[in-house]
């Protein structure tokens, strides 16, 4: 059809300051971005910079491959690059092992570990981190957050790729600006080849030091450690880097015949899932929908066919998902579930192939030209630049709307069964900021199959992983029972070092029951503070209270501090709240750690014996933290933190995990899923619940232990180490004999569940605590 479409007379001041590359190809029968019909004006060398080149969908595949293999290598001639090529190939060393944890401060861990033995130095390790751990380019740093440090790294190594070829012509002034943005901690080859020595002479390094050597050398640690992989023996990295197939694939990662060790594994399901979510606000795509509108009205005419048929599908989904995310057909229900297709048909946008177009948005650089037209918009208003580098690479920026947009779309690709879409309409007192669309992740087995199939063998470790059977119907249900081994050992802490009570009641004797129902009411919360109080003046050191949200510890601080209660304890001991925002946590934990040491030294002059910390179960505290010593005395976990079971993320994943434990429906799968799909207006979460069978009850009730596991754990940290644990809530004192259910204490670790005393009033809380720090000074 283009062959028999006539176009218009071509200008010859069209080509002006047009790549050769790009002025040839618009003399084929379609036209090119940079087409004919120029903007007037001074405008004209700014718009071209908007423009994208003309694309064709077909035929992408091997330069797509290209382009994600060595982003960093702008510079060099083409058989510089050659030779690195050639020279990495027979560096490669196999078999590796590969060690991935959750944090970067577990990693660290490791690596520290790792020194102390002979394999530190007889080893070649190298530690992978993030670009917001191992970048040293200031003004790219200060940006803040990883996706904006990211974004920029990107963008930089792309304009440096480019500069050649936009530096003639007219606006000579605006690609020399260009040209010289590129990093210039990744220019100069020989500099990475002299960090690569370095890493290797050294042995194990963390992410730290990492980052030191690369601001010694002046050259970038983030792809200067990637660069070693290839000749390294172990290989450290975090989940996201070595769980996510796209970063596998970024990374080069080959795990062929290689051994993959999993540290903190007890939640390694739920983590590989969480990592396909994908979520977009109605917001982002009232922001995407005008900045695409913006860009069609402005570019409209000098776009090539490819290019305006893309944008123009890509409105039309932003529209679509918007009107599904306002639509009020059933005022009652503001949040349903449904299966991709039936996401897709309900929509009518079945017919778009999506495949196609989330190709186009990863190749065609659109998302960096309409946020770009955006920004400049913004500008053009009132003449000022409101928009500094951070605000735009910010969570609500355009270019981060538009990569949401993307992650959703491609979200839209996993099979129907593998996940669901929530729909979560707007409410009507609510803002708009209410009003989302998310595709949770079910399916884990598939995504941990693509690393059980390359790898030699994979070691799932961790302090809390039982129970197991949950663990293995998630990730490997067909695999062979001779095909797993399981092991188990006692902690390295003698049991005399650890004091776990299950505490049944408080000092006037109430039972304790924080139960959603009766948490909040005001004599529980008054007894838990007298309790409290008692406490503080029998434990030495630091005390961690964990709560089960950051809305009841609220709750409780707002009460204790209206009663007085606050006061009292701050006679024993400093308090400190853990802050909502991530930025703040260490400041906290660094504050709490000088309160609980100045208190040792000066503890006869003040009265004071050293800290309280109130804390979130599931916040930043209750993972990846040490209270090793005098950090974490007394362990204090207020109630069972089980999840909300109205929230719609965990009723789906009870459903899936329900259907999958059911090996006879393997032939009459369809039925089955149909089934859940007609649930579609959700039950309240209890209701589930009750009609779920044993393994989807057992699931519920592992993510609470699991929540509880992880907290008390972060006392005991080494041999020496010494703390009591009190679990606070009378159902901790239920045996498996009294319930039809199991007790949530069978799910505690072993070395926990043994030593574990059930006391019936608070004097014998009392003196076995009196007991334990008599004991444990003397000793210690």
């Amino acid at each position: 059809m283009r062959d028999f479409t006539p176009l218009p007379p071509e200008k010859p001041t069209a080509k002006k300051g047009r790549p050769p590359a790009a002025a040839a190809r618009s003399k084929a029968p379609r036209r090119a971005a940079a087409g004919s019909e120029k903007p007037e004006g001074s405008e004209e060398a700014e718009d071209e910079e908007f423009l994208v080149e003309e694309y064709e969908s077909d035929g992408e595949v091997g330069v797509r491959r290209e382009a994600g293999k060595r982003p960093h290598r702008g510079g060099g001639s083409s058989s510089e690059s050659e030779a690195d090529g050639e020279e990495e190939e027979e560096e490669e060393v196999t078999p590796k092992v590969f060690f991935t944890s959750r944090t970067h401060s577990q990693l660290s861990q490791f690596v520290g570990e790792l020194k102390k033995t002979e394999f530190g130095r007889q080893l070649r390790t190298v530690c992978l981190g993030s670009r917001k751990n191992l970048c040293i380019n200031k003004d790219v740093l200060k940006l803040g957050s990883a996706n904006r440090i990211n974004e920029r790294c990107l963008e930089l190594q792309k304009s440096k790729k480019s500069s050649k070829t936009k530096v003639e012509g007219d606006n000579r002034k605006v690609c020399q600006s260009k040209t010289s943005c590129g990093c210039p901690m990744i220019r100069k080859r020989g500099l990475q080849k002299e960090f690569k020595s370095e890493v290797s002479e050294q042995g194990a390094l963390d992410i730290e030091d990492l980052a030191q050597l690369g601001k010694k050398i002046g050259t970038c640690p983030y792809y200067g450690a990637r660069d070693t992989v290839r000749t390294a023996d172990l290989v450290v990295l975090p989940y996201q880097s070595l769980l996510l197939k796209s970063a596998r694939e970024s990374l080069g990662l080959n795990l062929k015949n290689s051994v993959v060790i999993i540290d903190e594994a007890h939640n390694l399901a739920d983590s590989l899932t969480s990592m396909y979510n994908s979520k977009i606000t109605s917001s982002q795509l009232n922001a995407i929908l005008s900045h695409l509108e913006a860009y069609l009205n402005r570019f409209q005419s000098v776009l090539g066919a490819g290019n305006r048929r893309y944008i123009q599908t890509l409105t039309v989904l932003t529209r679509s998902f918007l009107r599904v995310l306002t639509s009020n057909q059933d005022d009652a229900c503001t949040m349903t579930s449904m299966t991709i297709n039936q996401f897709l048909f309900s929509l009518d946008i079945d017919n778009i192939n999506i495949v196609k177009l989330c190709q186009y948005v990863k190749e065609s650089n659109i998302i960096h030209k309409v946020s770009g037209y955006a920004n400049i918009l913004n500008i053009n208003q009132d003449g000022v630049n409101h928009l500094s580098h951070q605000q735009q690479y910010d969570e609500g920026s355009s270019i981060a709307s538009f990569q949401t947009l993307a992650d959703f779309l491609r979200s839209l690709l996993n099979c129907n069964d593998n996940g669901r879409i929530i729909v979560a309409r707007k409410k009507f007192s609510g803002q708009p900021e209410d009003a989302y669309l998310k595709f949770v992740m079910l399916c884990a087995e598939k995504i941990f199959l693509e690393i059980t199939c390359d790898a030699y063998a994979v070691i799932l470790a961790g302090g809390t992983l039982q129970p197991i059977e949950e663990t293995r119907l998630r990730l490997f249900p067909n695999l062979p029972p001779s095909d797993i081994k399981f092991f188990t050992c006692n902690h390295i802490v003698p049991p005399e070092s650890i004091l776990p009570i299950a505490v049944t009641r408080g000092p006037s004797g109430k039972a304790f029951d924080f139960s959603y129902s009766s948490r909040s009411s005001h004599t529980m919360i008054e007894e838990l503070g007298r309790f409290l109080c008692n406490v503080v003046t029998t434990v030495p050191e630091g005390v961690v209270m964990f709560f089960a949200s950051y809305e009841y510890e609220r709750c409780v601080y707002d009460a204790w501090a209206a009663s007085g209660m606050i006061s009292k304890i701050s006679k024993k001991k400093h308090v400190f709240r853990e802050p909502k925002n991530s930025v703040d946590v260490e400041m906290t934990l660094n504050k709490y750690k000088e309160a609980i040491q100045s208190c040792s030294k000066s503890s006869q002059d003040t009265g004071v014996t050293g800290a309280l910390l109130l804390a979130v179960v599931g916040g930043k505290i209750s993972e990846g933290i040490n209270f090793s010593d005098g950090m974490g005395r007394c362990v204090v976990m207020v109630g069972l933190p089980y999840p909300s079971p109205s929230d719609v993320e965990l009723t789906e994943t009870i459903k899936y995990i329900e259907n999958i434990s059911k090996p006879v429906l393997v032939g009459g799968d369809n039925s089955s899923s149909s089934k859940y799909d007609d649930e579609c207006k959700l039950q309240p979460g209890f209701d589930i619940l009750r009609k779920c069978n044993k393994v989807g009850r057992e699931y519920y009730e592992n993510l609470c232990m699991k929540a509880v596991n992880q907290s008390i754990g972060r006392a005991i940290r080494h041999a020496n180490d010494y703390a009591a644990m009190l679990l606070v809530d009378s159902r901790y004192a239920h045996t498996s004999s009294n319930r039809s259910s199991s007790s949530p204490t069978d799910k505690l670790p072993q070395w926990i569940k043994t030593r574990l005393a059930c006391a019936q009033n608070y004097g014998e809380v009392h003196r076995l605590l009196h007991q334990f720090f008599k004991l444990n000074r003397q000793t210690h």
